[in-house]
Protein backbone atom coordinates (compact mmCIF):
# COMPACT_ATOMS: atom_id res chain seq x y z
CA UNK A 1 0.00 0.00 0.00
CA UNK A 2 1.53 3.12 -1.05
CA UNK A 3 1.33 6.11 1.54
CA UNK A 4 -1.58 7.87 0.51
CA UNK A 5 -3.48 10.98 0.86
CA UNK A 6 -6.63 10.43 2.84
CA UNK A 7 -8.90 12.84 3.72
CA UNK A 8 -11.45 10.74 5.87
CA UNK A 9 -11.32 11.98 9.54
CA UNK A 10 -10.94 15.99 8.33
CA UNK A 11 -7.62 15.65 11.01
CA UNK A 12 -4.46 15.89 9.52
CA UNK A 13 -2.76 13.58 12.23
CA UNK A 14 -5.62 10.87 12.45
CA UNK A 15 -5.57 11.45 8.25
CA UNK A 16 -1.72 10.84 7.93
CA UNK A 17 -1.98 7.39 10.28
CA UNK A 18 -4.71 6.08 7.57
CA UNK A 19 -2.85 6.87 4.65
CA UNK A 20 0.17 5.17 6.06
CA UNK A 21 -1.64 2.22 8.17
CA UNK A 22 -3.25 -0.18 6.85
CA UNK A 23 -4.57 -1.48 10.35
CA UNK A 24 -5.81 2.07 10.39
CA UNK A 25 -7.49 2.10 7.50
CA UNK A 26 -9.09 -1.47 8.29
CA UNK A 27 -10.02 -0.56 11.42
CA UNK A 28 -11.48 2.96 10.64
CA UNK A 29 -13.60 1.53 8.25
CA UNK A 30 -14.90 -1.22 10.74
CA UNK A 31 -16.02 2.22 13.12
CA UNK A 32 -17.57 3.65 10.33
CA UNK A 33 -21.37 2.74 11.27
CA UNK A 34 -23.82 4.64 13.82
CA UNK A 35 -21.25 7.46 14.02
CA UNK A 36 -20.27 10.44 11.52
CA UNK A 37 -17.64 8.98 9.08
CA UNK A 38 -14.84 11.73 10.53
CA UNK A 39 -15.09 9.97 14.04
CA UNK A 40 -15.32 6.85 13.04
CA UNK A 41 -12.28 7.34 10.38
CA UNK A 42 -10.16 9.33 13.51
CA UNK A 43 -10.95 6.51 15.58
CA UNK A 44 -7.50 4.72 14.88
CA UNK A 45 -5.38 7.46 15.51
CA UNK A 46 -7.00 8.29 19.11
CA UNK A 47 -6.48 4.58 20.34
CA UNK A 48 -3.21 5.11 18.59
CA UNK A 49 -2.26 7.75 20.80
CA UNK A 50 -4.14 6.47 24.03
CA UNK A 51 -1.70 3.13 23.30
CA UNK A 52 1.34 5.49 23.54
CA UNK A 53 2.17 4.10 20.05
CA UNK A 54 2.39 5.83 16.38
CA UNK A 55 0.73 3.39 14.70
CA UNK A 56 -1.59 0.54 15.37
CA UNK A 57 -0.37 -3.33 15.88
CA UNK A 58 -2.52 -6.42 15.00
CA UNK A 59 -0.69 -8.47 17.65
CA UNK A 60 -0.62 -5.76 20.98
CA UNK A 61 -4.33 -5.12 20.02
CA UNK A 62 -5.58 -8.84 19.51
CA UNK A 63 -3.51 -10.00 22.86
CA UNK A 64 -4.59 -6.62 25.24
CA UNK A 65 -6.81 -7.47 28.10
CA UNK A 66 -10.40 -6.98 26.69
CA UNK A 67 -11.89 -4.69 29.62
CA UNK A 68 -8.89 -2.75 29.88
CA UNK A 69 -9.01 -2.22 25.87
CA UNK A 70 -12.83 -1.23 26.05
CA UNK A 71 -12.09 1.31 28.81
CA UNK A 72 -9.36 2.13 26.22
CA UNK A 73 -12.14 3.24 23.86
CA UNK A 74 -14.46 4.61 26.47
CA UNK A 75 -12.55 7.54 27.76
CA UNK A 76 -13.76 10.77 27.05
CA UNK A 77 -13.81 11.57 23.51
CA UNK A 78 -15.00 8.04 23.31
CA UNK A 79 -13.68 5.94 20.31
CA UNK A 80 -17.28 5.50 19.47
CA UNK A 81 -21.18 5.93 20.52
CA UNK A 82 -20.56 2.18 21.79
CA UNK A 83 -16.84 1.26 22.22
CA UNK A 84 -16.91 -1.32 24.42
CA UNK A 85 -18.36 -3.51 21.54
CA UNK A 86 -16.77 -1.66 18.94
CA UNK A 87 -13.56 -2.49 20.86
CA UNK A 88 -14.44 -6.36 20.93
CA UNK A 89 -15.03 -5.90 16.99
CA UNK A 90 -11.58 -4.60 16.48
CA UNK A 91 -9.61 -7.31 19.05
CA UNK A 92 -12.03 -9.64 17.22
CA UNK A 93 -10.59 -8.26 13.53
CA UNK A 94 -7.03 -8.33 15.26
CA UNK A 95 -7.26 -11.71 16.13
CA UNK A 96 -8.23 -12.64 12.91
CA UNK A 97 -5.25 -11.19 11.34
CA UNK A 98 -3.08 -12.71 13.69
CA UNK A 99 -4.28 -16.11 12.66
CA UNK A 100 -5.02 -15.90 9.48
CA UNK A 101 -1.85 -13.22 7.92
CA UNK A 102 0.82 -13.71 10.68
CA UNK A 103 -0.48 -10.14 12.30
CA UNK A 104 -0.06 -8.12 8.80
CA UNK A 105 -2.70 -6.52 7.81
CA UNK A 106 -2.07 -5.49 4.14
CA UNK A 107 -1.20 -8.84 3.00
CA UNK A 108 -5.50 -8.98 3.25
CA UNK A 109 -4.88 -7.43 -0.35
CA UNK A 110 -1.20 -7.64 -0.94
CA UNK A 111 -1.52 -10.90 -3.75
CA UNK A 112 -4.91 -10.75 -4.43
CA UNK A 113 -4.98 -11.99 -7.60
CA UNK A 114 -8.44 -10.03 -8.70
CA UNK A 115 -11.47 -8.08 -7.22
CA UNK A 116 -13.01 -10.75 -7.06
CA UNK A 117 -10.65 -12.51 -4.66
CA UNK A 118 -10.40 -9.66 -2.89
CA UNK A 119 -14.19 -9.21 -1.80
CA UNK A 120 -13.90 -12.58 -0.28
CA UNK A 121 -11.12 -12.07 1.82
CA UNK A 122 -12.61 -8.63 3.15
CA UNK A 123 -15.63 -10.24 3.53
CA UNK A 124 -13.99 -12.71 5.57
CA UNK A 125 -12.92 -10.42 8.00
CA UNK A 126 -15.27 -10.03 11.80
CA UNK A 127 -17.49 -6.71 11.27
CA UNK A 128 -17.07 -6.56 7.12
CA UNK A 129 -20.74 -7.75 5.65
CA UNK A 130 -21.18 -7.13 2.16
CA UNK A 131 -21.30 -3.58 1.72
CA UNK A 132 -18.52 -2.69 4.22
CA UNK A 133 -16.40 -4.93 1.90
CA UNK A 134 -17.47 -3.57 -1.38
CA UNK A 135 -16.96 0.07 0.13
CA UNK A 136 -13.62 -0.94 1.41
CA UNK A 137 -12.30 -2.43 -2.01
CA UNK A 138 -13.29 0.69 -3.25
CA UNK A 139 -11.19 3.02 -1.22
CA UNK A 140 -8.41 0.41 -1.63
CA UNK A 141 -8.81 1.00 -5.48
CA UNK A 142 -9.44 4.58 -5.63
CA UNK A 143 -7.52 6.26 -2.87
CA UNK A 144 -4.76 3.45 -2.19
CA UNK A 145 -3.92 2.27 -5.38
CA UNK A 146 -4.62 -1.10 -4.92
CA UNK A 147 -6.44 -2.56 -7.90
CA UNK A 148 -6.49 -5.72 -8.91
CA UNK A 149 -7.93 -7.09 -11.75
CA UNK A 150 -11.76 -6.63 -12.24
CA UNK A 151 -11.68 -4.14 -8.70
CA UNK A 152 -14.41 -1.80 -9.83
CA UNK A 153 -16.66 -4.61 -10.90
CA UNK A 154 -16.27 -6.33 -7.65
CA UNK A 155 -16.98 -3.29 -5.77
CA UNK A 156 -20.48 -2.55 -7.31
CA UNK A 157 -21.91 0.49 -7.64
CA UNK A 158 -18.68 1.90 -4.72
CA UNK A 159 -16.07 1.43 -7.66
CA UNK A 160 -17.77 3.31 -10.15
CA UNK A 161 -15.94 6.64 -10.97
CA UNK A 162 -17.21 9.65 -9.36
CA UNK A 163 -20.10 8.15 -8.16
CA UNK A 164 -19.83 10.01 -4.52
CA UNK A 165 -21.96 7.32 -2.82
CA UNK A 166 -19.33 6.39 -0.04
CA UNK A 167 -15.95 6.90 2.23
CA UNK A 168 -14.30 5.72 -1.14
CA UNK A 169 -14.67 8.89 -2.63
CA UNK A 170 -14.28 11.62 -0.22
CA UNK A 171 -11.47 13.56 -0.96
CA UNK A 172 -11.93 17.01 1.20
CA UNK A 173 -14.97 19.02 2.84
CA UNK A 174 -16.52 19.35 -1.10
CA UNK A 175 -16.82 15.67 -1.41
CA UNK A 176 -17.45 14.76 1.92
CA UNK A 177 -20.63 17.11 1.21
CA UNK A 178 -21.52 15.31 -1.77
CA UNK A 179 -21.15 12.03 -0.39
CA UNK A 180 -23.72 13.05 2.72
CA UNK A 181 -26.37 14.85 0.77
CA UNK A 182 -26.47 10.91 -1.77
CA UNK A 183 -26.43 8.84 1.83
CA UNK A 184 -29.72 11.85 2.80
CA UNK A 185 -31.83 11.31 -0.49
CA UNK A 186 -31.06 7.52 -0.30
CA UNK A 187 -32.47 7.76 3.04
CA UNK A 188 -35.10 9.58 1.92
CA UNK A 189 -36.24 7.22 -0.93
CA UNK A 190 -36.00 4.29 1.47
CA UNK A 191 -38.53 6.14 3.70
CA UNK A 192 -40.93 6.98 1.33
CA UNK A 193 -40.85 3.48 -0.37
CA UNK A 194 -41.81 1.92 3.07
CA UNK A 195 -44.44 4.58 3.31
CA UNK A 196 -46.41 3.86 -0.10
CA UNK A 197 -49.35 2.43 0.42
CA UNK A 198 -49.54 -1.00 -1.00
CA UNK A 199 -52.01 -1.38 -4.27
Amino acid sequence: MKNATIHLAQEPHADALLGRSPLAALTGMLLDQQVPMEWAFAGPYTIATRLGRDDLDAHEIAAYDPDAFANLLSEKPAVHRYPGSMAGRIQQLCQYLVDEYDGDPEAVWRDAGSGKELLARLKALPGYGDQKARIFLALLGKQYGVRPTGWREAAGAYGEKDSFRSAADITGPETLAKVRAHKQEAKAAAKAAKAKPKA
